[in-house]
C-alpha cells in the first residue's frame, strides 16, 4: 500500500489550485502594466510617514461618518451597509482611482446589548475578497458572543475596481502599496469611529492573507491595545509574490520590458530582487509593536504552498509576547476547513483585552 503524507497533499493542493487560477490564460497575470511609474517613488515617501517620529503623531485619523442603510434585522441582529468618502489626504487621493475615492463597509451587530458591552472587530480583504458574504459568514456566529463584525470593501475591489482591472488582478505594483495605504487610513478611522463615535467597549481587526498583513499594520500603528488577528498571512508581501505559489501569477516579463522602456536592462531574477526591494516597504517586522502584544493571535497553516512557515515566525519574534496557532492544511484548504479556529482567535484575542468600560 502507497501512504501519502497529507501534508504533502495539501501543499500539492494549494500549487494545484494556484495553477489552474494563475498559470492558464483564463485571467491576466498580476502586475502586467508594470511598475506604476513614479506612483513608487510617491508612495514610498507616504509609506513613510507612517510611522509616528513622537508620541500622537498622526492621531487621529480623519473621523469618517458613515451613511447607513439597513440590509436586514431580525429580533436580534441587523445588519447595516454604510459608505463614506476615503479618509486618505489629498496626495494619497490623487494618486488613487477615482473608483476607489468611495468606501463600502457591512455591519453586523446585535440588537438591544450595549455598544459599550460589545466588541466589534474589522474584517479586512484577502486577494481576491471582491464581496462582504465571505467575512459576514466568518462574524455572523460570534454576535452570540457579542461580538460585531464590520466588513471594509478594499481599494481596487469589488465595486472600488478600477474599470480596466480584470478581477484581483491588480495592473501596476504600484496599485499593491495604493491599496495597502488606502485600506490602513480606511481601517483606522473606522475603528476610531468605532470607539469615539459608536462606543463599542473592545475593538479589533482581522484579515485572511493579504487582509491579514493589512490587519498587521492597522494593529501595529493604532494607538490603544486592540486585539490583532492575521490569520494565514506572510510577514510581508515580498513573501508571497517571490516565494510562494504567487511568483507564478506575476509578469515578470513585462515588469522586466517596462524597466526596458526607461533603459533600464535587467535579468528576470534581478526583476524579482527588486520586487523584493520595493516590497519590503510592507514588511511588518519593520513596524512598531503593538500596544498589546499577548492580544495578538497568528493562525497559520502548517503545509501552506502560499506561505511559508519562516515567514509568519519572523513576525512572531519580532512582536515578542504574540502567538502564532498552527492548523493542519494548506492555504486554501484551511480558508474553507478552519473558520472554528479563526473565530476562536478572535474570541481569545478579544478576552485578553480590558474593557474601556468595565460591563455591569
Amino acid at each position: 500500500m502507497v501512504t501519502v503524507n497529507l501534508g504533502t497533499l495539501y501543499y500539492l493542493l494549494d500549487h494545484v489550485y494556484g495553477a489552474l487560477l494563475h498559470r492558464t490564460k483564463i485571467s491576466p497575470q498580476f502586475f502586467s502594466g508594470g511598475w506604476g511609474g513614479s506612483k513608487l517613488e510617491q508612495l514610498e515617501r507616504m509609506i513613510k510617514q507612517l510611522f509616528p517620529e513622537i508620541e500622537g503623531q498622526n492621531w487621529p485619523p480623519a473621523l469618517v461618518q458613515p451613511i447607513w442603510k439597513t440590509v436586514w434585522e431580525s429580533k436580534t441582529a441587523r445588519l447595516r451597509e454604510g459608505s463614506f468618502r476615503t479618509p486618505c489626504n489629498e496626495q494619497l487621493l490623487s494618486a488613487l482611482p477615482p473608483e476607489c475615492h468611495n468606501a463600502r463597509v457591512a455591519f453586523l451587530s446585535p440588537k438591544f446589548v450595549s455598544p459599550q458591552k460589545l466588541a466589534c472587530v474589522v474584517h479586512l480583504a484577502g486577494t481576491g475578497d471582491h464581496t462582504f458574504g465571505r467575512r459576514l459568514r466568518l462574524g455572523g456566529p460570534l454576535l452570540k458572543e457579542n461580538i460585531a463584525t464590520m466588513v471594509l470593501e478594499s481599494p481596487f475591489y469589488g465595486k472600488r475596481r478600477p474599470v480596466l482591472q480584470r478581477g484581483a488582478k491588480l495592473l501596476c505594483v504600484s496599485d499593491l502599496l495604493l491599496l495597502g495605504r488606502a485600506t490602513i487610513e480606511e481601517a483606522r478611522s473606522l475603528l476610531h469611529w468605532l470607539d469615539s463615535e459608536a462606543g463599542y467597549g473592545k475593538m479589533g481587526v482581522c484579515g485572511l492573507s493579504m487582509g491579514g498583513v493589512h490587519a498587521a499594520m492597522v494593529g501595529s500603528l493604532y494607538p490603544t491595545p486592540i486585539a490583532t488577528l492575521p490569520f494565514l498571512s506572510p510577514h510581508s508581501a515580498s513573501v508571497a509574490f517571490c516565494e510562494g505559489v504567487l511568483k507564478h501569477a506575476t509578469a515578470w516579463e513585462a515588469l522586466r520590458k517596462d524597466l526596458a522602456l526607461q533603459k533600464v536592462a535587467m535579468t528576470i531574477e534581478e526583476v524579482r530582487e527588486r520586487m523584493r526591494n520595493v516590497l519590503s516597504l510592507t514588511d511588518v517586522t519593520r513596524f512598531p509593536i503593538p500596544r498589546n502584544p499577548n492580544a495578538v493571535i497568528f493562525v497559520a497553516a502548517t503545509d501552506d504552498g502560499y506561505i511559508p512557515k519562516h515567514s509568519v515566525l519572523e513576525l512572531q519574534k519580532a512582536w515578542p509576547g504574540s502567538e502564532v496557532r498552527w492548523v493542519s492544511g494548506g492555504h486554501v484548504s484551511s480558508f474553507l476547513l478552519h473558520n472554528g479556529q479563526f473565530r476562536k482567535a478572535i474570541v481569545d484575542g478579544l478576552d485578553r483585552l480590558q474593557w474601556k468600560e468595565s460591563p455591569s
